[in-house]
């Protein structure tokens, strides 16, 4: 029943991602963000000191998030595009290495394709970022579903206009200690 639950509010959290990246924010403006003058669902999120779940290490050889998130957007024809600098659309088709928190997109205790979060979703005292905050993970092999981060690596790729509103991709992934 619980992990009915979860799956639920991740997925709801998901449609919430969506939709915003969509073109449907003024929706998502309206909520509110525990970090003053940030909109809630952008930015990298927020993990707060009363998690359960410990925060992520600094790694030296992953990509941190804090390059991922410095995108901005435009709006063109009522949608929402990212905007990337130049430092970020320089990692378009090499591979890296991401560390976060694992959102299943399907049932299962090995996952295939799946999100990878700065903050941990299942954390009600975490406020989950915007689609800057998540990279989408296809990997060539299952990697066993944890709630701990975990580090993935693979090709990545910069999403210009994704039809989900995601901003990047990990393709051809492997679970990395």
């Amino acid at each position: 029943m619980r992990a009915d639950i979860c799956s639920a509010r991740r997925g709801v959290l998901f449609l919430a991602l969506v939709l915003g990246a969509a073109g449907f924010a003024p929706a998502m403006a309206q909520l509110s963000s525990p970090m003053p003058g940030v909109p809630a669902g952008t930015g990298a999120g927020v993990h707060s000191p009363n998690s359960p779940f410990a925060p992520l290490k600094d790694r030296a050889d992953v990509l941190p998030w804090s390059v991922l998130t410095a995108v901005k957007t435009k709006t063109e024809k009522n949608r929402l595009l990212p905007v990337f600098p130049a430092d970020v659309q320089a990692l378009n088709k090499k591979v890296q290495r991401i560390q976060g928190f694992m959102m299943p997109l399907e049932p299962g205790e090995k996952q295939k394709h799946f999100l990878i979060s700065s903050v941990p979703l299942t954390c009600s005292f975490c406020v989950p970022g915007g689609p800057e905050s998540m990279v989408e993970v296809k990997t060539k092999t299952p990697v066993k579903y944890s709630m701990e981060a975990v580090v993935v690596e693979g090709q990545f790729a910069v999403l210009n206009d994704d039809p989900y509103g995601l901003y990047y991709r990990i393709t051809d992934g492997v679970a990395v200690k």
